[in-house]
């Protein structure tokens, strides 16, 4: 393994992993900063790629323009979705689990548009992830009423908690969530179809796509141009922190957004150079060590509610991805030719 592939496992797992450790503080601090994470998301990755991709304007893209519009409209769509979904209940690791399903999508996008056809083990491994999906949705449902037994009387999500304890239809915004969640996931794997239809016709271009899907994307959060100033305002107004080894002190929660921006862009690059560095095996294994270590660490280290069944459901995610990258086959495969190597040395 090249020593640019080892850095880019080490980073995308670092930069992956801090990503989520410094998005669950800002959940933590503000649930309804969905909107306010993606659009400041959006906007360093765009003002990075006016100067480093686009020379300031004066690179020409590779693909026309309109082409990319469609794409921006289901990424634009699919990353506000995905966070705005933290305002309806949803915790860290459910939220994580639940994106970890992205194979079933991809197989229903593809049963349905492409009419491919697959293995019996593809199916058994969208069994699995189903199942444990769907275990890990059922017992955290009976979490939900026992962790909100003193929010808001008239349910305004992120609105501030009352002090009288009253167990409101907290369910019935879980259950809009997890609905929130699973039109994520479908418009994501038909963003991927298209995607692939797109490098088939005008070549990949990944820097440049990740570039203008971004740029692109930015008038659409005109439409929640109220809620990214409110919650602005929230994180402004968040407790002050001095800098260590500064004396800059700013807004926690502001600090934690600069943070889960630079993470998020060191997470994207790396998994990006991985694809080029790696084989794709090499890469499923990252990306499903990176989820398993987050899921973890959420678990530990934020005290998040985690039964047995929650443990058994994430075993099930987590195989049935390996089992549909065939990665035990792979792995297989590779000690059989070990062994016919060393046979033939040994003669």
């Amino acid at each position: 393994m090249s020593s640019k592939a080892a850095l880019a496992i080490f980073t995308s797992l670092l930069g992956c992993m801090l990503n989520n450790v410094f998005l669950e503080y800002i959940i933590k601090l503000d649930p309804g900063a969905g909107h306010l994470i993606t659009f400041l998301q959006f906007l360093f990755i765009s003002i990075h790629g006016f100067i480093l991709t686009s020379k300031f304007g004066t690179v020409k893209p590779k693909v026309p323009l309109q082409t990319y519009l469609t794409l921006v409209v289901f990424f634009f769509v699919t990353s506000v979705v995905n966070n705005w979904a933290f305002d309806f209940n949803i915790p860290v690791p459910l939220h994580m689990i639940f994106r970890a399903g992205s194979l079933i999508a991809n197989m229903i996008m593809g049963i349905i548009i492409l009419k491919k056809k697959y293995t019996w083990d593809k199916y058994l491994s969208v069994l699995m992830i189903t199942a444990g999906i769907i275990i890990c949705t059922l017992y955290s449902s009976k979490e939900v009423g026992k962790s909100c037994t003193d929010c808001d009387p008239n349910n305004k999500i992120g609105a501030e908690n009352t002090k009288e304890p009253v167990n409101v239809d907290h369910f019935f915004w879980w259950v809009i969530g997890i609905l929130l969640l699973t039109g994520a996931l479908l418009l994501s794997a038909r963003m991927g179809i298209y995607q692939e239809s797109l490098y088939k016709v005008h070549g990949k271009y990944p820097e440049e796509a990740l570039y203008y899907t971004h740029l692109y994307a930015l008038p659409g959060f005109l439409l929640y141009a109220s809620s990214i100033w409110e919650h602005a305002s929230i994180a402004t107004k968040s407790d002050a922190l001095e800098i260590p080894l500064t004396n800059l002190v700013l807004p926690i929660i502001w600090i934690y957004l600069l943070l889960n921006v630079l993470t998020q862009y060191v997470c994207i690059s790396s998994v990006y150079v991985l694809t080029t560095e790696c084989t794709s095996l090499t890469v499923t294994l990252v990306i499903t060590l990176r989820k398993f270590l987050s899921l973890i660490f959420s678990i530990v280290y934020f005290q998040n509610p985690f039964t047995l069944a929650h443990w058994f459901g994430t075993a099930l995610v987590f195989g049935g991805t390996l089992l549909f990258a065939e990665v035990p086959k792979r792995f297989s495969d590779k000690l059989k030719e070990k062994q016919k190597s060393h046979i033939k040395k040994d003669k």
